[in-house]
C-alpha cells in the first residue's frame, strides 16, 4: 500500500483532501514569522508577520500560499489553490499537446546501391523529411568495401544534394565501425 499520505486539511469553504507532495505550502504549513504579502488582486501588502497574513486570507475565504520559499525573503501569495493547481495542470496539458515529436527516420544505403534504388531511397528520405522527421544515413560496408571509405563519403554528399531542397545536414558523415552515418534535418520554414 506505497504512495502518498492524504493530509486532512480544514479551511473555512471547504473539507479537502490534500497529499504531502504538492509543490507548495500552504495556511498553517507555512513556518516563517514574517513573510512578504500579495493580495489577492497581485498588489504587494509588504512584510507583515506570518498571523496577520493567514488571517487576511481566511478573511478573503482564500488559501495563503508560499510561492517563494527563500529564507531571506519568503513571499506568500494570496489566492485559491485548488484553482492555481488547476490552472497549472491545464498549462501543461496544453503544452505537451502542442509539442512537435521528432522521429528519426532510417535510411540505409550500400556502395553498391543501383541508380533506382538510390532514387526510391532519397524520395523516402524527401517524404521522411516534409513530415518534419529527421533522417538518418547508414552506409553498411562489407567486406573489402572497408578499404573504399572515401567512396562513401561520395555517396553521401551526393545523396545530401538530392534531398537539399527539402532538408539540411544536421550532422555530418562520420564513419562508426563498420558503418558511415549521416544526419538530415527538414528545412525550417
Amino acid at each position: 500500500m506505497g504512495g502518498t499520505r492524504p493530509l486532512f486539511l480544514w479551511s473555512k469553504r471547504r473539507f479537502d483532501i490534500r497529499y504531502e507532495n504538492r509543490a507548495h505550502r500552504i495556511n498553517e504549513e507555512i513556518r516563517f514569522p514574517r513573510v512578504r504579502l500579495v493580495d489577492e488582486e497581485g498588489n504587494m501588502v509588504g512584510i507583515v508577520p506570518i498571523e496577520d497574513a493567514q488571517q487576511k486570507a481566511y478573511d478573503a475565504n482564500l488559501d495563503l500560499v508560499l510561492v517563494s520559499p527563500s529564507p531571506d525573503n519568503p513571499v506568500c501569495k494570496i489566492m485559491d489553490y485548488v484553482k492555481f493547481t488547476f490552472e497549472q495542470d491545464k498549462r501543461k496539458r496544453e503544452a505537451r499537446r502542442n509539442q512537435k515529436i521528432v522521429k528519426v527516420k532510417e535510411v540505409q544505403l550500400k556502395l553498391t546501391t543501383e541508380k533506382h534504388d538510390f532514387d526510391v531511397r532519397v524520395r523516402n528520405a524527401k517524404r521522411f523529411l516534409e513530415a518534419g522527421d529527421r533522417v538518418k544515413v547508414v552506409i553498411r560496408f562489407r567486406g573489402r568495401e572497408m578499404t573504399h571509405m572515401e567512396q562513401g563519403y561520395d555517396v553521401m554528399e551526393e545523396f545530401a544534394e538530392a534531398v537539399a531542397d527539402v532538408g539540411v545536414i544536421d550532422r555530418a558523415a562520420s564513419a562508426e565501425g563498420r558503418h558511415m552515418i549521416m544526419f538530415l534535418s527538414p528545412l525550417k520554414d
